[in-house]
This record gives C-alpha cells, structure tokens and sequence, in this order.
C-alpha cells in the first residue's frame, strides 16, 4: 500500500506483532507506526507501563491469540513474532499454514535498523542503559541514528526505537535466544561494526546451561568486529574473549591503566558526579542516575562516542540531561517515610550491584529487598549464583513467584518461591517467604521507618504490588 509523505509516495505495510506487549516489542511496533506503517498486535496479558506507552501512541492490541481478529482487515503484509508465541500459538499457526511473511524480533530490528556504522552495546547487564545513553548522546548531538533498547524512559519523551536515515545505528545486543526456532542470541543478527561490552558474567541457565556455552556467545561476537572497526570493552571483560577481537580495542573502567577511568565517584539520592580522565585530560560528570554500575555505564558510553567523533563538551551535556529509565532504580514513591524503588534486577548478580549502591546511599538505614528472579535463574545450576549476593540487604523477602511455562524435555521443576529463599538464607541471615500480595504489603508497612529503603527487584511487575504500596 502506499500513502503520501510531502508529497512523495511511501509504500507500507500491515504489520502484526504475536507478542506486542513485551518492552522491546512494543518499542519496535511503536517505531514502525511512527513510520507510517499500520500496527497491530496480540498478547497473553498487558501490563504497565507497556500497555499505557501503546494506548498512548494509537496502536491497536488485543488479549489472547485470536486469528479473526488478527485478519479482520485482510492479511498483515508481516508478522513479527516473538518468544511468547508457541508452537500451538493459533495466530502463528494461521501466518506458517498461509504462508505469510513474517520475521523474529531480531530479525526484523536486523532489517530494518541496522546501518552501516552498526554500534552494538552488548553484556551480561548494562546492555540496556547504555544503548539508551548513547542513543540519547547521537540524538542530541545531530547524528540522528537509527536506535532500539528495550526499556522505557522515565519522561516517555524519549522514544525506546527510531527508525532514520542516518548512517548509524546503537542497539542493544541482547544474548537471550531470538525465536522459538533460533537459539542463536539477537545480536547474532545486528552486524556490529562497534561494539560496546559492559560484562561478561554466566546468566541465562535455561538457554545456556554451562558457563563455558555462555562464553562462546560472546568469544563469537568479539570475532565477529571487523579489522577496521572498534570495541569499547570494560576492564572486566575475560581475557578469553578480548583476545579474539582483530580491531582497536579501548578500556575503560576505574583502574588508571585504562584508556578512560572514573573515580571520585559522590552520591545522593539526587543524582551522582564524578570525573573522568582521558589521556590527563580530566571530564566532570553530572548525572540523574544513581547507581556506582551507573557511573561505569556513563564512562562505557563516553569512550565510545569520543572515539566516534562526538565532541566531549556535547557528551557531557547530553548525559547531564539524560534523566533515566524505567526499572532502573526508579523510585516510585514513600511508604512510612521510607523510599520505594523498583528495579528490573531480575539476576542475583544485578541484584547484588543494585543493593550496593543503595548501601551507599542509606548507609544506616535498613533496606527491604523484594525479589523475584527470570527464568534461568529459576534453574537449579544457578543456585550458586546466590552465595552473599545479598549482603547489602537488611532483609530478603521472596513473594510468589510467577508461574513460568515448562519445557517438556526439561526434567527439572523450576526453583520456587520456598526454595529460593531456603537457598539464599545459607549466606543471609534474615529471608522471608511471602506467597500472598496482601500479607507481603501488611507486612512492608508494618516493618519500615523513617529513612529505610524498599526494593523491588525482578524482571516482572509484581502484580501490582509496587502500585498498591505506594498508594496506600
């Protein structure tokens, strides 16, 4: 089909999304609407503040998997479907039986977003906030590119994808698999041509269930940079992996050896400033963000865009502007006169850095730490993942866990709720398992003072609970 753009003709398609309401499904569908292309899409439920960014720009989604509904205006020109869709899925059954277009995630962000200059923020953890950093960075600064994070700003004045003409791209190269048919992580598809490395750290026990599997991951997306291109890499980052990189290599992190180091680092519930010297060139930083991970986020993504260009003076400003993303140590209000943040760290890992820093913040307050882990944390071969990753936590509170689907080859049960907190009470002293909604927020009410802090920790959205909290 086509319609007119200034006058000029702009073919578009129908596009239908089986799983729209995941965050970085909906961020690419709102990004093809914004190109003028019809969207539409199904999901099993819709949840805050996805669903509300998709009301909010037009787009039509309904409930369940319903194929009349899916074709009531004829046939979508593609389909892009996502992990949610099984092989009994009806809709994806419709799309393979007629033979329709369709693509996964990856592979439609691979098409339809990936430039020349392909710059891929990859990592156990950070991925997500430095792909929105740098695309903020470019954005403010004129070059304009081509972006997808999977996450949402905490203005929404940022859009989480961007569909250009600009000669860049910055996305964020996910490990996780890239369909239900492709084991292969996302950013297998994204070309990088630069690549941002935050960690390497063994997650995902359900797609990679050794460390050695996990690493071969990323040892194949080091040899896949170019000689020409470039890798910002943390200092962190295993020797076996940095070694098969052919192109320029920049470190960063805080050790003085590095191409860019940070130190001086100050914190408040505020925000935080530091320092970063290049070269005995010494950059002030001031940032919204809290977070120690933060400031080693924002000096990843200061390195890169120096190195590509981007005049230093310009970066810093864009970061100071920068206000922050969804999930991210976001604080969503006070109960008590106690702080309550919501945070997506669904790791004991991520768990553990977000927990720190908010140790450095309420240093004598006590800290309620709420958690609910993803799914390959779920996975018994995690469980010594656990050991001491609370320690910053005055206590642990384990809620119902969200029921995840089970693979039929799989003869592990996953982890459950009991379990978990059995697990995590062999290096903590004080952990609580809370399987009803209601107990668990009479109980958080009941226990918090003044100045103590309340943590919500995991990749779901606690079933309200946050909200009801809060309001309360």
């Amino acid at each position: 089909m086509e319609k007119r753009f200034g006058g000029i003709k702009k073919y578009f398609m129908k596009i239908h999304f089986i799983g729209i309401c995941g965050v970085a499904m909906g961020a690419l569908a709102i990004a093809f609407k914004n190109n003028g292309h019809e969207v539409a899409g199904s999901d099993a439920g819709f949840f805050p503040p996805i669903s509300d960014n998709l009301k909010k720009n037009r787009i039509n989604f309904y409930p369940g998997w319903h194929v009349e509904k899916m074709v009531k205006n004829g046939n979508p020109d593609l389909t892009i479907v996502g992990n949610v869709a099984s092989s009994t899925n009806p809709e994806w059954e419709y799309i393979q039986k007629n033979k329709l277009d369709y693509l996964s995630y990856p592979e439609a962000v691979a098409k339809y977003f990936v430039k020349e200059n392909s710059i891929v923020c990859a990592g156990t953890y950070g991925k997500t906030t430095t792909a929105a950093l740098l695309s903020w960075i470019l954005t403010e600064t004129g070059y304009n590119p081509n972006y997808m994070f999977g996450g949402l700003a905490i203005d929404y004045k940022f859009a989480s994808a961007y569909i250009s003409k600009s000669e860049y791209s910055v996305l964020e190269g996910d490990e996780y698999k890239s369909a239900r048919w492709d084991n292969r992580p996302k950013f297998f598809h994204y070309s990088p041509t630069h690549l941002l490395l935050t960690a390497v750290k063994w997650d995902h026990a359900d797609i990679y269930p050794t460390k050695e599997s996990y690493f071969d991951a990323f040892r194949n997306l080091a040899g896949s940079i170019p000689k020409n291109g470039l890798a910002v890499l943390s200092e962190n980052i295993p020797s076996v992996i940095v070694k098969l990189l052919n192109c320029p290599i920049i470190k960063y992190g805080q050790s003085k050896i590095n191409d860019y180091y940070y130190y001086e680092v100050k914190q408040s519930i505020d925000g935080q400033n530091f320092k970063i010297n290049h070269k005995s060139k010494i950059f002030n930083l001031q940032s919204e963000t809290i977070g120690d991970y933060m400031a080693e986020n924002i000096t990843a993504v200061f390195a890169m865009a120096c190195e590509i260009g981007v005049e230093p003076k310009k970066i810093i400003e864009a970061i100071k502007s920068f206000n922050g993303l969804k999930r991210r140590l976001e604080k969503r209000g006070v109960v008590n006169g106690a702080d309550v943040y919501d945070d997506i760290a669904h790791s004991p890992a991520k768990a553990g850095y977000s927990l720190k820093t908010l140790r450095n913040i309420y240093i004598d307050r006590e800290i309620f730490a709420i958690f609910e882990p993803n799914t390959g944390n779920r996975k018994k071969q995690s469980a010594n993942g656990y050991k001491n990753a609370f320690k910053d936590a005055t206590e642990v509170i384990i809620p119902r866990l969200t029921k995840i689907k089970i693979d039929r080859n799989d003869l592990d049960k996953p982890i459950d709720g009991e379990e978990l907190a059995n697990i995590i009470s062999q290096t903590h002293d004080t952990v609580k398992y809370i399987d009803n909604n209601e107990k668990l927020i009479n109980y958080l009410k009941e226990k918090t003072q003044p100045g103590d802090v309340i943590v919500f920790l995991g990749s779901h959205g606690f079933r309200g609970i946050i909200e009801q909290l809060v309001s309360r």
